[in-house]
């Protein structure tokens, strides 16, 4: 089969291609077309067959109940029977638009719709492609996301045809949706109304209009055995190719777990994918990072949540890990599609933080031009089974200084340099309680510590290594003098690196 694909302007809707898409429907074929939410697979609703054909070509089970789409509110006294009160009332103010009520089904709606079910899901969309569309047809069109079942939903039209090119007749491209996540589902069977897929929709703007809902209680959990009711309830859904796990904790421990992980992953020649906002995207150094949108509006995580999965598809990645997003408004809807994605895999990011002893390892020296630095550069090139931030700082820095040039000529014979280094003053922000600082001698590890109060982790490089071996101060002094340092420097370095790769061990 080949697909047809014609452009649509949702401004200025071409009626020729809407009515060659409408009679395509009305004789069972199926026509993928754009709504507010994902693009939609459409199908005759009160076609048995049409129905078959749809589960056939995503490759969904014909026990996952579509959703009939309708264009007027009137047409949903044909589908559905036994409404209760509160449907005016939440059709008044979320239709058209990103909302599907389920209702006992009238007898004209076929099983293969609704899943074998009783019941029937019916949405008024509000992009005016999808609802010329749907009076074309014949004012019912049952459409589950136009997608391979399983997979991320798509926002574009590129993302239908590389899911169903060749298997469906048409695609309508009417460019990316607006919303991003499918509509939010509410079981209308039910006193009082029971969110069973939370969307842009949210339960608070649904208890503004008709008081107290409740919301199905494996929204956020396990999968169930039961027969579904609504799309997306039972199976792994959206899901990309890679294994995917949300790292939950603060926003601070997921950074830090997601940092080792994807370290660990680099260390061992894998390539993961991790998902990051505006706000955290910096902080990853290490895999293929997707800035999904911004924490301050949630609609652009929303929006491009799809997408980026897909894009990891793309880019082959054996991994993804993904942070997590407060489960509140859109935000739940988020929540629910990275928990279906990830198969309910989740990591507790504070137990993978609290593997790493130290996240920063600063060399502390008199003017940061030589010792400090070297040995920051040295450690640089060591094997380190963990990630870590490596600086040097001065006690006594008045002004930026390259580093002394007899250093700089010692590191390049062994392939390294400082040459773009200029050194920098100790300051209060470099005292977290994660960092290591390491002095150079006594006299400055003494200097710090009757400086700054309640200070931590703070030794001599000797002390820390448990080597007595002292560290010459080469300034001054000859050439030789500064390879003595350099050696005995370098020695010291690599029992550093084996008592940093011990604490990944279980080492103290």
């Amino acid at each position: 089969m080949k697909t047809i694909i014609k452009k649509v302007d949702k401004d200025q809707i071409d009626e020729k291609i809407i009515e060659e898409a409408g009679e395509l429907l009305k004789r069972g074929g199926l026509v993928a077309f754009p709504t507010e939410t994902v693009y939609g697979l459409g199908a005759n609703a009160l076609d048995e067959a049409a129905a078959k054909k749809t589960y056939a070509a995503k490759g969904r089970p014909s026990d996952n109940p579509l959703i009939v789409h309708i264009a007027d509110v009137q047409a949903l006294d044909e589908v559905a029977v036994n409404m209760p009160a509160e449907t005016e009332e939440l059709a008044f103010h979320f239709w058209p638009g990103p909302l599907t009520m389920i209702f006992e089904k009238s007898k004209i709606v076929p099983y293969g719709t609704t899943g074998g079910l009783e019941t029937v899901a019916v949405r008024m969309p509000s992009d005016p492609i999808a609802r010329e569309l749907i009076l074309a047809a014949g004012g019912y069109v049952s459409a589950p996301s136009a997608n391979t079942s399983g997979r991320p939903s798509p926002t574009s039209a590129q993302h239908v045809e590389e899911d169903l090119g060749g298997k469906i007749d048409m695609i309508l491209d009417g460019g990316s949706v607006d919303i991003g996540l499918e509509s939010t589902i509410v079981d209308m069977t039910v006193v009082p109304p029971m969110i069973l897929r939370p969307g842009a929709i949210t339960a608070d703007m649904l208890e503004e209009v008709v008081g107290p809902v409740s919301v199905d209680e494996t929204i956020y959990g396990s999968e169930s055995n039961q027969h579904p009711k609504a799309p997306g309830m039972k199976y792994r859904h959206y899901a990309p190719k890679a294994k995917m796990m949300i790292v939950e904790g603060t926003l601070r421990e997921e950074i830090l777990a997601i940092r080792q992980l994807s370290y660990a992953a680099y260390r061992e020649g894998k390539e993961v994918g991790i998902i990051a906002t505006n706000e955290t995207f910096a902080y990853y150094t290490h895999g293929i990072v997707k800035n999904i949108g911004t924490r301050d509006n949630d609609k652009t995580i929303a929006r491009n949540l799809y997408a980026v999965l897909r894009e990891f598809d793309e880019e082959d990645v054996g991994e993804i890990y993904s942070e997590s997003f407060a489960a509140r408004g859109i935000g739940s809807a988020i929540m629910n599609r990275l928990e279906k994605a990830a198969g309910h895999l989740r990591i507790p990011a504070s137990v993978i933080a609290r593997q790493q002893k130290y996240r920063r390892i600063l060399f502390l020296s008199n003017t940061d031009t030589s010792r400090g630095p070297m040995a920051a550069e040295l450690l640089r090139n060591q094997d380190l089974e963990q990630e870590y931030v490596i600086d040097s700082r001065g006690l006594v820095v008045l002004f930026p200084e390259p580093v002394n040039q007899k250093i700089e000529a010692i590191l390049k014979s062994s392939q390294m340099s400082l040459k773009e280094y200029s050194s920098v003053a100790l300051s209060d922000e470099d005292l977290d309680e994660d960092t290591l600082i390491l002095t150079m001698d006594e006299s400055q590890k003494w200097k710090i510590v009757s400086e700054y109060d309640n200070i931590k982790n703070v030794y001599t490089l000797n002390e820390f290594t448990e080597d007595n071996t002292e560290i010459p101060n080469p300034y001054g002094q000859p050439l030789t003098a500064y390879g003595e340092c350099y050696e005995i420097i370098c020695m010291l370095i690599k029992k550093l690196t084996n008592k940093l790769n011990s604490f990944t061990r279980g080492g103290k």
